[in-house]
């Protein structure tokens, strides 16, 4: 992949988490790193730019996790998204507009309660993404895990204005990925891929 591909990174971070019982932004890993600080800080590692966070409930907190964490970090963008409750649609959607009068070439969208991301699926999904298109921004890609589609995906910039265009409710950007066959990336190899929805299915 070209150095020159300008990818940002985007982490949805807006639901109420009602079966977590809290906002999934605040939940803690075990070692006690808020969810939403460790999917921004892996998207940055990754080499991301810049990354937007899209919070909703809990907005507020969140933002101030995130201050804590990386300061004046010019990289990162914190957007709310105001009609967070409406589902997953309109997260994206915020996170796009935000990223829209940026000079980019497409973003890796992931969200915050797949805790297991690492910055080598990041960058699996990266690389994919640069191999396969040669018209740039217009490549998608999405990592599987045991052949079961998660995240993160790539969502090149060529697809953002007819993507925002079909969203509705809480599946975000599934369906479209499924019309337009975007590349399977096998990603089991390097982690679980696992949503977590309740407190009873965390992981240490």
């Amino acid at each position: 992949m070209s150095d020159e591909w300008r990818m940002a990174g985007m982490l949805l971070a807006a639901g109420a988490g009602r079966r977590m019982g809290m906002p999934k932004a605040l939940v803690q890993t075990e070692g006690g790193e808020p969810w939403v600080v460790r999917g921004i800080r892996v998207l940055l590692d990754s080499g991301c730019s810049p990354v937007v966070a899209v919070l909703g409930a809990g907005s507020r907190e969140a933002a101030q996790l995130l201050a804590a964490a990386f300061g004046d970090e010019p990289r990162l963008i914190v957007q709310r998204a105001d009609r967070w409750a409406e589902g997953m649609s309109e997260s994206l959607r915020a996170g796009i507009d935000a990223l829209s009068s940026l000079e980019l070439d497409g973003v890796i969208v992931t969200l915050v309660d797949t805790p297991s991301l690492r910055p080598e699926t990041v960058e699996r999904v990266r690389s994919a993404a640069g191999a396969v298109d040669g018209e740039r921004g217009g490549a998608l890609v999405q990592a599987t895990f045991d052949s079961r589609p998660g995240h993160p995906v790539f969502i090149g910039r060529a697809h953002w204005a007819d993507l925002c265009a079909g969203l509705a409710g809480d599946s975000g950007a599934r369906a479209y990925l499924r019309s337009r066959d975007a590349l399977s990336v096998e990603c089991s190899d390097l982690e679980t891929g696992e949503d977590i929805d309740s407190v009873e299915t965390v992981r240490p």
